[in-house]
């Protein structure tokens, strides 16, 4: 039997968590995924510590933020790439992210080889 769309977004959602915890050392509050097309989009919140929302506070040091934790996420994208295409069953055509210093969220877009929203034929 197939997994469902959501049964798919739940596992994401979840083996996204699992990773920040395990690469990152800490996870964030809450993840959505949402799948459209050939698009895996995970939202999560609570990203910030309470210290870089303080760093936040001038430019230079939103900068610092942005560029570390955008850093640090792309040092693990092949392990990102392996736990999208265990899920998926598709290959990983590319990978963008970016994290708002304001609201503590980072948004993920894997965008994929096959369409996951397409009918079974």
């Amino acid at each position: 039997m197939e997994k469902s769309k959501g049964a798919i977004e739940a596992e994401i959602s979840k083996a996204l968590t699992q990773w920040e915890k395990s690469y990152l050392g800490r996870g964030s509050l809450s993840v959505k995924t949402d799948i459209l097309r050939d698009m895996v989009i995970v939202v999560l919140n609570g990203i910030l510590t309470p210290a870089e929302y303080a760093l936040c506070r001038d430019k230079e040091g939103l900068l610092s933020i942005k560029t570390t934790r955008n850093g640090l996420v792309e040092s693990g994208q092949e392990e990102l790439k392996q736990i999208i295409f265990s899920i998926t069953g598709q290959e990983l055509i590319s990978f963008h992210t970016d994290i708002s210093t304001q609201t503590g969220e980072r948004v993920m877009v894997f965008k994929l080889s096959g369409n996951l929203e397409k009918e079974p034929s």
